[in-house]
């Protein structure tokens, strides 16, 4: 892949795929396609096969498909599991169609068994059941790694699967009812600074561990992994340390300034206890993370009171506005999230 190469991410203005169009344009590549509005409803085979014969892609990044934290895979999981598996029946077989020289699809760590072993390395796979709160989504994502070898079997396809580390950042999905725990507690810490609470629920006990690696670090790692791998096996692009809920919770909230109680609601669920990826082998191959996630949750913050913070003209009390996509993934502050 080089600066001319014609290259397209798909769902790129969901919160990886934006961020992986970011760091393609900081790298000095300029023949994006199907940036903002030229992007395919994936969905529609033909939106799909048109957008393929007009643009011919060489290079494609899979980010699209919906996804959310516990409270939305609780809620909506056909609905999950549907957009999924249409991002990876519709795609893949449009791109190998059209001789797509390089696809890259970014799984989740979702579809690791609830119970693997730590930090889990890709041979965990299908070694045990799937955390039930998430286990319709994370099918539909091992449904798309496994359609990508199979086309690597059969056709001998350059199709990659890359499995991310629990992503957030600027950009990401600050709803209560959709986003993932950190955008969703951020908000809510700002509500409760700007409104006085003295004390804030957080879901579940506080105790497990997740690895928390911010959306611009897992969008180098992707754009590494795209120019340097080429192997068959999924390959992990994690930061290599993890953090409690409860941990990262603090870390917000004294970022946010807020001082008061947070409240642990041990009945809600808590889901896997410890999810964190074994990452050696792409550090084998000379990536690591370049912002600390002290760091990455301050950049977040910032985007949120720049860009989800407005000032109501009518009263100038700080209100909140976040805006939601279609089913395509559309919509800048619609992000995709891998839990």
């Amino acid at each position: 892949m080089n600066i001319t190469s014609r290259i397209f991410v798909a769902g790129g203005s969901t919160l990886l795929g934006a961020a992986i169009v970011d760091r393609l344009r900081d790298e000095g590549y300029d023949s994006l396609v199907g940036v903002g509005p030229g992007e395919p409803d994936y969905t529609s085979p033909a939106q799909v096969e048109d957008f393929f014969a007009e643009y011919r892609p060489e290079y494609v990044f899979v980010a699209a498909g919906k996804s959310g934290g516990i409270g939305l895979n609780r809620k909506s999981p056909a609905d999950l599991m549907l957009d999924n598996l249409l991002v990876a029946t519709n795609l893949l077989p449009v791109a190998h169609a059209h001789g797509v020289r390089k696809l890259l699809y970014l799984g989740s760590s979702c579809g690791y068994p609830r119970l693997a072993s730590q930090p889990m390395g890709v041979g965990a796979m299908h070694t045990g059941p799937l955390e039930p709160t998430s286990a319709a989504y994370a099918s539909a994502k091992i449904a798309g790694m496994h359609l990508c070898a199979a086309y690597r079997d059969q056709h001998a396809a350059n199709f990659v699967t890359a499995i991310p580390a629990n992503a957030f950042g600027p950009g990401d999905d600050f709803s209560e009812d959709t986003g993932h725990v950190i955008p969703a507690l951020m908000r809510r810490f700002y509500e409760a600074k700007r409104e006085g609470r003295p004390e804030v629920p957080v879901w579940g006990s506080g105790t497990p561990r997740r690895e928390f690696v911010g959306a611009r670090d897992i969008a180098d790692a992707a754009v590494f992994v795209m120019c340097h791998y080429d192997e068959p096996e999924p390959i992990n692009l994690g930061g290599g340390t993890d953090v409690s809920i409860a941990g990262v919770a603090r870390l917000i909230a004294d970022i946010v300034g807020y001082r008061g109680r947070l409240l642990f609601d041990a009945s809600k669920p808590d889901g896997v206890k410890l999810k964190r990826l074994d990452s050696s082998p792409l550090f084998a191959l000379g990536w690591r993370p370049a912002t600390t996630l002290e760091a990455a949750l301050t950049q977040t913050y910032t985007w949120f009171l720049q860009h989800v913070v407005t000032e109501d003209p009518r009263n100038a009390t700080p209100t909140l506005s976040v805006a939601l996509s279609d089913s395509s993934g559309r919509g800048r502050d619609r992000p995709h999230l891998s839990d």
